[in-house]
This record gives structure tokens, sequence and C-alpha cells, in this order.
């Protein structure tokens, strides 16, 4: 997970602030020397860094920090501060044409993840009320349009292409008077991409966007990649005029500097974050919330965000219907292993939690989730009538799921004793209140 090593050092800088009580400026200047290299190591660019780092001492060594009764709480809630205001202060929506119509012009290098990134988008759209469709004006990488093509089946949304056309300028021109034809209200345009920045990509794009006239021009970054993202947003920007950056990866083994120096070398903000392979792992961006999660934090409002996005009500009625009359059964109970897989796994709700976070919570999320893989394959592995009754489970019966599940008896035995743990405190839970997604969401909280 992206910033999994600066979280844990600047979590450690802090536990030692925490632990003098009263704290001088020699004090500070040791902890802002970790707090430096924390930066340095997670990718985030050196000017930056310095700048970073000189305003949180100067701010860090005032009379009413240091001679305060928690003078550790305010260097932390210092640090917040600067890292919100760092990643743009608040999060950056899109913004819409006011005439009914949007164009949004995705850009980038290749291997950045744009088309799926386009796919994603119009997910989101969808999901937002609005009516997309896509464009395939990259002309040039082989199978690109064949690609949006199947993206745009897979997350519903029309994709209009001409592959008989070699022009991009014009497939977009004709892409946009299609999409508003059709009461379409955003055209999500897909352009080509090339290794690196050079005149011919800049110029193609340039006669494009006089050409649409796009709302917002949003590029497409990989994480991974570091300060090379930040180069190419630089030269993007430069060159284009961007208003908006969506950056792919953030939640695979990267620094994450990029994310902490983007904002302020181009002055434009992060809009959206891929945070994984399907095509519902697009989140906006929140500097607030991401601070948080660096600090070890949590981020409550994005962990209840996501259940409430995952929540069926009356799934939830009929799960509390079956606790009444005490029918949870190893179905049900597979069903919210289902419930929880669909929110991100238990390692993305984990990280979520304030103080937790992989290596925080002394967690071995790896392991929690092939676990949970084990105990999916023994469920999927018994009859009907075996997950609805639990009790007929005898010996010879276990000994034929360890079998068809692959897994040993012993973690069949472990499976049946969670489920019934989960079921008492299940029916707990339940009893005494109508309103489950409340309960759900208070839970969280």
């Amino acid at each position: 997970m992206a910033f999994e090593g600066l979280s844990e050092k600047l979590q450690s800088v802090f536990k030692k602030l925490k632990g003098k009580g009263v704290l001088s400026e020699n004090d500070i200047d040791e902890a802002m020397r970790e707090v430096k290299l924390a930066l340095l190591e997670a990718d985030v660019n050196f000017k930056i860094v310095k700048q970073f780092v000189a305003d949180v001492r100067e701010k860090s060594v005032g009379k009413d920090v240091l001679e305060s009764l928690t003078p550790a709480q305010q260097v932390i809630k210092i640090v917040q501060d600067e890292l919100v205001g760092l990643m743009g202060g608040t999060g950056s929506k899109l913004t819409y044409s006011p005439r009914g119509f949007t164009v949004l012009m995705m850009v980038g290098l290749q291997g950045t993840g744009k088309t799926t990134s386009c796919g994603k988008l119009a997910h989101y759209l969808k999901n937002e009320g609005k009516k997309p469709m896509m464009a395939a004006c990259d002309v040039y990488r082989p199978a690109a349009i064949d690609q949006l093509e199947i993206v745009g089946e897979s997350v519903g949304v029309p994709v209009f292409s001409m592959k008989d056309c070699a022009d991009p300028v014009e497939i977009a021109e004709k892409a946009a008077k299609e999409a508003e034809l059709k009461g379409h209200d955003v055209l999500i345009v897909d352009t080509a991409g090339r290794l690196q920045i050079d005149a011919a990509l800049m110029d193609e794009l340039v006669r494009m966007k006089k050409a649409v006239k796009p709302h917002e021009i949003l590029l497409v970054v990989d994480a991974m990649t570091g300060q090379d993202a930040v180069n190419a947003a630089e030269g993007f920007n430069g060159a284009l005029g961007i208003d908006g950056i969506i950056m792919t990866k953030l939640d695979g083994d990267t620094r994450g500097g990029a994310a902490l120096s983007v904002k302020s070398v181009t002055r434009r903000p992060v809009k959206f974050i891929g945070v994984g392979e399907k095509f519902d792992a697009l989140e906006p961006f929140h500097p607030e919330r991401m601070a948080s999660r660096i600090l070890g934090m949590g981020d409550i409002l994005s962990l209840i965000e996501k259940a409430q996005e995952n929540f069926d009500e009356a799934k939830a009625e009929e799960l509390e219907q079956k606790m009444r009359k005490n029918e949870f059964t190893l179905e049900e109970f597979l069903e919210q292993m289902g419930q929880i897989k669909k929110m991100g796994g238990l390692g993305k709700i984990i990280d979520m939690l304030p103080g937790m976070g992989a290596r925080a919570a002394g967690t071995d999320i790896e392991n929690s989730e092939k676990e949970f893989r084990h105990m999916e394959a023994i469920i999927q592995s018994m009859t009907k009538e075996e997950r609805r009754n639990p009790s007929v489970l005898n010996a010879s019966r276990r000994k034929r799921i360890s079998a068809g599940s692959g897994q040993p008896v012993h973690k069949i035995n472990n499976l049946i004793k969670r489920y019934e743990e989960a079921r008492k405190m299940m029916r707990q839970f339940m009893t005494g209140s109508r309103h489950s997604k409340n309960k759900l969401l208070r839970s969280l909280t």
C-alpha cells in the first residue's frame, strides 16, 4: 500500500516526541531531520521536502507550542496541516459545462493506465447519475481501439470509434457531435500516448484541444514511477495546460512521493486516485483524508462511504429477520465475507481504521486474506444442507469437505468455531433495532 513506509517512519518519529512530554528546540530539530529523511525516501521532490520541513519547524518552535501542555500533539497537528496543504488543501471535484454537455480529454504517456482509467471514470460518472460516452482517438497503438471497446462493454458505456480514420482530431470532433446528438452529457476522449513527451504528441493534443474545446483536460500518471510522474505532469501542463490529475496504481508497492509532490510542482490538483484493477477502484482524492492515513489516524469517512456504496438494505433487512429467527447460516456467513471483499478486502479496511494499518496493527494482512479464501473454499465444498445446518457436520462429512476444498480438517473445525462466534455476535448486534444501515455505520465509527 502506498505511503506504508512513510507512515511507519513518521509514526515512529511522533512516538518519540510523545514520550518526551516536554520538548526543546533540539528535540524538534532531531524530529525534523527524521521527517526529512522519511519524505526523501518516499521520493518526494527535494525542494518540496526542504520547504516543508522549514515550514513545520518554524511553526513548531514557537512559544505557544513548546510551552503547551501537549507540545507533541501540536507538532503532529502542524505536520498534518502542512501535509494537507502540500496535497492541495481540499478535494478538487470535476467541473461540468454549464450548457449541459461536457468533454473530458484524457492525456498521458503510454503505460500509465489511461485507457483503463477512461473506463473507471465512465463507471464513476454513471454512478453519479451522468450518461457518458467514450471516444477512441488513439489511432497509433495496436488494438487500442479494441481495448477501449472492451472496456466500454465491461462498464456499460458506448464507445465512438472510426477504425478507417487515421486522424484523431476528426474522430474527436465527430464523437462530440454524435454524443450530444444521442443525449449523452459527458464525452470522455481517450487520446494517444507516447513513451516520452515529444513535439508531435503535443501538437496533436493541442489541435484536438482547439477542435473539441474540452471542459477539463485530465492527465493520467503512474504513481509507481515516482518523480518521473511529476516531471511528466510538469511537461504536459507546460505544453498543453491541464486541469487535474488522475494518479493510478496508488494501491501498489509505491513510495507515494508523486502524490505529495505533483500539486506543488504543477499547481494542478490530483482529482482521482486508482486503488485497484477493477473498474470501481477509482476514488476522488481527498488530501485531508490521505494525510490522516499517512499519520496513522485512519480514514473513517472513506470507510463509511465504501460501506454505503456496497450496502444492500434489502439484504440487510433479510439478514436481520433471519437473525431474529435464529437462521444465520454458513450461507449468510459466506455472504458477509463477500461484503468485505466488495469493500476492497480486509487490508484496505484495516488501513482506514485509526491507529491501524498493516504493520502498525501488527496484522498479517496477506495471511488474513489467504485465510478468507480458504474459508470460502471450505463453505463452497459443503452441501446446501451442511451450509444451512452445520450441526450435521460429523467426522466423515468433515473429511469429505477437507478433500473437496484442499484444506485440513482442523481448518474446517476452526471455521465452524468462527461461524458460531459470528452468529452469536450478529444476533446481539441485530436484536432490538430495525435500522440495520444506521447500526452498520455507527459500528464503523
